[in-house]
C-alpha cells in the first residue's frame, strides 16, 4: 500500500500533528487508500465488521512493550519479575497475550484474580494488592496459594492471619508502606503521600513487620510500595521512595527479620500528547541505584505503560454541529465509554480514520459525546478536519483505564472489544445489547398488570 505524505510540521507550541501522533506509535500507520491502520488492519474494516464505538487493541504493541520493560531490567542486571496490573485492562485476550510473554498478574479484586487464572497465569505469579480486600477475597487468595498478598494495615494482617489459621494455610505477605513521597501526578491517582489511604506509615513499618512474623498463618517475605499512576516527572519521586524502602529493609534485616524481595509497584507514565515521559531504562537505573545494593529480587507491577498505548477507541461522527461560536463533532462514543477526559481532564490524541481526512484542512472543533452532560467532552478547540456523519475517528492511547472504567450510563451498552494481531483481528468481547442491559432487572408483583414484554416479575419478599 502507498504511504501518505506527511503534512508540514506544526508550530512548536501546537498539538502534535497527525503525522507526529502516528509516527510515535509503531502499531499505527496511514495509507493513501485505506487510511489509518492498526498493525496491518484498516480501522475502517473493523468498523464495518463490528460497528462503533469499539475498543481496538494491538497485540504487537502489548508484546513489544512487555519485552522492552523486561529487557531494561535485565540490562541493568536486576533479578526482576513483572506482574501486569490487571485493573488497567482486564480483557482476557489482553491478559493471555501478556501471560504468553511470561508476565504474572497484580490483582485488586476477586474478579481480577479469577480472570488471571482463567487465562493461565499461575497462582505462583499473582500478587493481590488493594486497601479493602474482603474476607471472601482473602479466602480465595489462600485457597489458590498465590505468590503474595500485599497487606495495607494492621487490621488486614489480623484478619488474614485468622482466616489462614482457620484454613490451615500460610499466606506469603508483603507489607505495603506509604513513604510520604509526592509523585507529582494527578491528585486523584497519587497513592504515596501521607494523606492517601494506601499502605502503612513507613515509621510504623518495623514494628508491624515484626508483628507479621509472629502472627499464625502469615509468612512475611518483603515490603512493597506504590506511589501513584501516570508518573512523568522524572525519576526523583521513585528514587526517594525506593531509598526509604532500602533503609527500611536494612532496619528489618538488622532486627533479624526475613526480607526475601522488594515490590516496587508501578506507575510509569506514558506520553498522551508529546510530553516527556520516563523510559524503562530510567526506571531500571533508579531501582538499581537505590535497591540494587540489597541484592534482593524486585517485582514490578506496570499497567498503563504496557496497555495504554496499545489501545484506541474507534468511534463514528453522529453529527457535525455548528453552535453560536463553536464547531461540535458529536460522536457515538461518550464519557460512559472513555471517562478519563471528564474525570482527569486527560488529553487523548484524536485521528480521523479516512485517508482524505488525514490530509484535509483543519479548524478548531469540540469533540463531544451524546450523553446529557456538558462534561461529556473529549476535547475543546482541537484542530480537526470537517467530518460528516458516519466518518470514523480514533481516540488514541485508550488501552488502559478505557474499557475497564466504562459504564452503561444513559443505558448505553458497553462497546465491543477487538484484538488485532498482524493482518488478523477478532472480537474479544461482544458488544452488549439492550436486552443484556435489562437482564437481571425485575419489577415487583404489584406492577404485573403493566409489565412490558420480556420483563420478569420479582418474587414477593
Amino acid at each position: 500500500m502507498e504511504a501518505m505524505a506527511a503534512p508540514l510540521p506544526a508550530p512548536a507550541d501546537a498539538d502534535p500533528s497527525f503525522a507526529e501522533l502516528i509516527a510515535a506509535r509503531p502499531h499505527l500507520s496511514a495509507h493513501a487508500m485505506d487510511g489509518l491502520l492498526v498493525e496491518e488492519v484498516p480501522l475502517a474494516r473493523i468498523a464495518a465488521a463490528v460497528g462503533t464505538p469499539a475498543w481496538v487493541y494491538s497485540a504487537g504493541s502489548l508484546r513489544r512493550r512487555a519485552r522492552a520493560l523486561a529487557a531494561a531490567m535485565q540490562g541493568a542486571g536486576l533479578a526482576a519479575s513483572i506482574h501486569y496490573a490487571v485493573k488497567a485492562n482486564p480483557n482476557l485476550a489482553v491478559l493471555r497475550t501478556l501471560a504468553d510473554e511470561g508476565l504474572g498478574a497484580d490483582v485488586v479484586s476477586e474478579g481480577e484474580l479469577l480472570a488471571a487464572r482463567a487465562v493461565g497465569v499461575p497462582a505462583s505469579a499473582i500478587v493481590f494488592s488493594g486497601v479493602g480486600k474482603t474476607g471472601r477475597e482473602l479466602r480465595l487468595a489462600l485457597a489458590e496459594d498465590i505468590l503474595q498478598v500485599n497487606l495495607e494495615s494492621a487490621e488486614e494482617a489480623e484478619a488474614l492471619s485468622a482466616l489462614a489459621a482457620s484454613m490451615g494455610r500460610t499466606a506469603r505477605v508483603a507489607l505495603r508502606v506509604n513513604p510520604d513521597v509526592d509523585a507529582r501526578t494527578h491528585a486523584k491517582i497519587t497513592t504515596g503521600r501521607s494523606e492517601n489511604k494506601f499502605g502503612v506509615a513507613i515509621a510504623d513499618a518495623p514494628a508491624l513487620y515484626a508483628r507479621l512474623a509472629a502472627l499464625p498463618g502469615l509468612a512475611p517475605v518483603g515490603v512493597a510500595v506504590h506511589i501513584g499512576s501516570q508518573i512523568t516527572g522524572g525519576m526523583a519521586a521513585y528514587r526517594a521512595a525506593y531509598a526509604r524502602l532500602a533503609e527500611l529493609v536494612a532496619a528489618l534485616r538488622g532486627a533479624g527479620l526475613p526480607v526475601l524481595r522488594v515490590d516496587c509497584g508501578g506507575g510509569l507514565g506514558i506520553p498522551y500528547r508529546d510530553e516527556p515521559a520516563p523510559t524503562p531504562e530510567a526506571l531500571a537505573g533508579a531501582i538499581k541505584a537505590t535497591l540494587g545494593p540489597l541484592g534482593l529480587p524486585v517485582m514490578l507491577e506496570p499497567g498503563r505503560w504496557i496497555a495504554g498505548p496499545a489501545g484506541l477507541l474507534l468511534a463514528s461522527v453522529v453529527v457535525q454541529k455548528r453552535g453560536a461560536s463553536r464547531r461540535f463533532l458529536v460522536l457515538d462514543a461518550a464519557m460512559n465509554d472513555l471517562i478519563r477526559p471528564a474525570m482527569y481532564e486527560a488529553w487523548h490524541g484524536i485521528l480521523p480514520v479516512g485517508a482524505a481526512a488525514l490530509t484535509a484542512p483543519l479548524s478548531p472543533a469540540d469533540v463531544v459525546g451524546p450523553v446529557c452532560e456538558t462534561g461529556d467532552t473529549f476535547t475543546r478547540d482541537r484542530a480537526l478536519p470537517a467530518l460528516q456523519p458516519g466518518a470514523l475517528v480514533a481516540l488514541l492511547d485508550a488501552g488502559a483505564y478505557g474499557a475497564a472504567m466504562s459504564s452503561t450510563y444513559n443505558m448505553r451498552p458497553l462497546a465491543a472489544e477487538v484484538l488485532v494481531d498482524g493482518a488478523r483481528f477478532a472480537v474479544v468481547r461482544d458488544r452488549q445489547d439492550h436486552a443484556a442491559l435489562l437482564a437481571g432487572q425485575r419489577l415487583p408483583a404489584w406492577f404485573a398488570p403493566r409489565l412490558a414484554p420480556g420483563l420478569v416479575e420479582a418474587p414477593d419478599a
